[in-house]
């Protein structure tokens, strides 16, 4: 295989090992709290020792963007705790809705007619999920609440990629992206322990899990990532990596025998649609062929 295939393959990879987080935070056994907590942690000294670019670039200039992941890392577990998997991953895939709304503000970013397309779908798709009241599930024990988190995180995950736009902007002394992932697992490991401890009761097994998503969901995904990103060009890589959200509910069925909702399913189809239409917009644009 040639280096384009292999960074392909990278990015597929990335999304598959990303889509397992919804149905392992919900098998692990530990609290909320203590898997977001604890999967941090252990994913702050993998990537650190995994990616050589993670100890450098240390700048001030990445505390925002560590702030914002740290908030999304943390709100995804908590969601995922609540609410379903699909619902999860769905709102939280809402981000490119806030990037556009602020992005003439934060990064004097303009955006275009067909943007205005683009937002109305995504606001449809994130209404479609408050519209009709969810069942509590085993998996699923407040609906409502997860949702109100996951949709939360989409504005916080919006925030992070933003922060990582205005850092790849500027240049690596400015800070890097690495740094930022490994300061906000970081951040949240320190943010969610006092939440977290004690620990009274834990099985092997859901230390093992936590392990998984800390080692291998976060630290070999972005170790993918980053190796694909240096020959996938970034309009690609975003639509490759809409694997996860397609596969995340998937694997939730499977391993929790967790059901979206019908509306669910209609808002995350939205969503999807949305993103997957503007990417490839972007693609056709004057400027993105000119990058």
């Amino acid at each position: 295989m040639n280096s384009l295939t292999q960074a392909r393959l990278s990015v597929l990879m990335t999304a598959l090992l990303f889509s397992v987080g919804g149905a392992g935070i919900k098998a692990c056994a530990l609290t909320s709290w203590q898997v977001a907590s604890f999967r941090s942690g252990i994913a702050a000294v993998a990537v650190w020792l995994m990616m050589p670019e993670a100890r450098r670039g240390w700048t001030w200039q990445v505390l925002p963007a560590s702030l914002a992941y740290a908030a999304t890392v943390i709100l995804f577990v908590l969601a995922n705790k609540l609410t379903t998997s699909a619902n999860t991953i769905f709102l939280q895939s809402t981000a490119p809705l806030y990037i556009l709304l602020l992005a003439p503000w934060l990064l004097r970013e303009k955006s275009r007619p067909f943007d205005l397309i683009v937002i109305g779908l995504l606001a449809v798709g994130l209404t479609l999920f408050f519209v009709s009241h969810e069942e509590p599930l085993r998996t699923a024990p407040n609906p409502f609440a997860g949702n109100i988190l996951a949709a939360i995180a989409g504005i916080t995950w919006a925030l992070t990629i933003m922060g990582l736009r205005r850092i790849g902007r500027i240049g690596e002394s400015f800070g890097s992206a690495a740094a930022v992932v490994v300061a906000g697992n970081l951040i949240a490991f320190l943010v969610g322990l006092p939440f977290a401890l004690p620990v009274e009761a834990a099985r092997p097994v859901d230390w093992a899990i936590v392990a998984g998503l800390g080692i291998v969901q976060i630290g070999v995904a972005y170790v993918f990532l980053t190796r694909a990103f240096r020959h996938v060009p970034a309009l690609e890589a975003s639509v490759l990596l809409l694997l996860e959200p397609a596969l995340n509910p998937l694997w939730a069925l499977i391993l929790n025998g967790e059901r979206p909702g019908p509306w669910s399913i209609a808002g995350g189809l939205l969503i999807l649609g949305a993103t997957a239409l503007k990417t490839w917009f972007d693609t056709r644009s004057p400027q993105a062929e000119a990058a």
